[in-house]
């Protein structure tokens, strides 16, 4: 059985679950990067052709780091209401080296492991 995490380990998970929204809500912001790309433009094949994968890897860069913002803000959410730290399938606590690795995780490593097929 995993031990609860304490008051301490929750304020640094708090702390850098903010940081890194922070961090993922500038990123999310700067949406520049996606913009269409002009095929009218007067560039050769090779370079639209390396500005549309650019583009593609700028917009599944941004929605990573969407989904990496939901997880994060799901994660404050549950400490708001103090379910956190408890895996959301088997309500066990999941262990401060799971969370220490990834804050957001809401899961514990065996309902993770046992669920990859259901994920």
């Amino acid at each position: 059985m995993t031990e609860e995490i304490t008051v301490s380990q929750l304020e640094q998970f708090r702390e850098r679950l903010l940081l890194e929204q922070q961090e993922l809500v500038l990123k999310v912001a700067d949406k520049g990067r996606t913009e269409t790309v002009d095929l009218d433009l007067p560039i050769g094949r090779l370079s639209r052709v390396d500005a549309l994968q650019q583009q593609s890897m700028a917009k599944a860069e941004i929605r990573r780091a969407e989904m990496s913002l939901q997880q994060i803000e799901a994660a404050l959410e549950f400490m708001e209401d103090g379910t956190y730290g408890y895996c959301k399938m088997c309500e066990e606590p999941i262990g401060f080296g799971r969370l220490n690795a990834r804050p957001s995780a809401p899961f514990c490593i065996a309902c993770l492991q046992g669920g990859e097929s259901r994920l």
